[in-house]
């Protein structure tokens, strides 16, 4: 059976603008509108009826898949909803936000939901399951984050491995050469989440490019934990004269932590991580830092889903660079 897939192939379109070329939901140009028609002729496609349904029946509502599963911060996810919810409201359309822990279930329903006319995804793994049934939609989707296979899809996220790049690099260049990476929650690795693994592999490659001695350590939000793991941060690594903290939570209490250890921040230990400016700034020792762009993140999803939505091309994949900004926290130069 002829599917609206096989259409998209033959017209060199997406399967969300052969759906629109056809029902009328979308502005399509003229040209793209004929392409589409001359490829359901040679096909023999026919499409079921709801793929005819008057464009006054669009609900103009965009599904945000933003799982709150073990280990995922969710004052950034609200951030990110928020961004998603303001800049769609903007373009007249409401948000169905669903937080389901089982990612899979959570996406079948919204596909099932016939009020649903595009999807946004978060919280991506590197083999998500989820992105072999996106590719076959007949409704446009955007991926914030970035997969192993990226063919097929609309993805944005920030470039974590340029920011653990940046990060190395900083460091690297104040002198430092033993640094640590105290990373996400355990199971945020254990599921392969792309974000996670992208940062850690800038930050290990580069540590090696330049001759770092480095080591990373993935860790819990509980502050109760930032003393142990201070502790044992200090006992296995000596020489350790910087880190990098990709863990929210973690932060402010692993300050306090090596503080109270009687480490000088940043006289003997310099710190650097990847969160919000307004956290890094207001810290006890504010810190350099590569800015989490969650809201940027969320309004540039919109923007992309919005494009697809009438029909213009966009990019495969959209890597925000990283922005690091200097502070007090690790402005000191390591040993020589």
């Amino acid at each position: 059976m002829v599917t609206i897939t096989d259409v998209a192939r033959r017209a060199g379109v997406s399967p969300s603008t052969v759906s629109y070329a056809l029902s009328g939901k979308r502005p399509i140009s003229d040209e793209t509108r004929r392409r589409v028609e001359a490829a359901v002729r040679e096909l023999g496609y026919r499409p079921h009826t709801g793929a005819r349904a008057p464009a006054a029946r669009m609900p103009n509502v965009l599904a945000l898949a933003a799982p709150l599963r073990p280990g995922v911060h969710v004052p950034v996810i609200m951030r990110l909803a928020v961004s998603v919810v303001t800049t769609a409201r903007a373009h007249g359309h409401d948000v169905l936000l669903l937080t389901q822990e089982d990612a899979e279930e959570a996406l079948s329903r919204a596909l099932d939901t016939a009020s649903v006319d595009a999807l946004l995804l978060t919280d991506v793994e590197l083999d998500d399951p989820r992105l072999r049934r996106l590719r076959s939609l007949d409704r446009p989707s955007v991926v914030i984050g970035l997969p192993a296979d990226p063919h097929g899809l609309t993805c944005v996220d920030l470039d974590f491995e340029a920011a653990g790049e940046a990060c190395v690099s900083h460091l690297a260049g104040l002198g430092h050469r033993t640094v640590a990476l105290i990373g996400s929650p355990p199971e945020v690795y254990l599921r392969r989440t792309a974000y996670a693994h992208h940062l850690m592999r800038g930050f290990t490659a580069t540590a090696t490019r330049l001759g770092l001695a480095s080591s990373v350590h993935p860790s819990g939000p509980d502050p109760t934990s930032a003393r142990p793991l201070a502790e044992r941060l200090l006992r296995e690594h000596p020489a350790l004269t910087a880190v990098v903290v990709h863990n929210e939570a973690l932060l402010d209490p692993l300050l306090a932590a090596f503080e109270h250890l009687g480490l000088r921040l940043p006289a003997d230990l310099s710190v650097t991580a990847v969160c919000p400016d307004d956290l890094a700034a207001a810290l006890r020792v504010p810190v350099t830092s590569v800015s989490l762009p969650a809201d940027e993140l969320g309004t540039h999803a919109v923007e992309l889903l919005m494009r697809k939505l009438h029909g213009t091309p966009v990019p495969q994949t959209t890597l925000l660079p990283p922005r690091l900004t200097k502070r007090p926290g690790s402005s000191h130069r390591g040993p020589a």
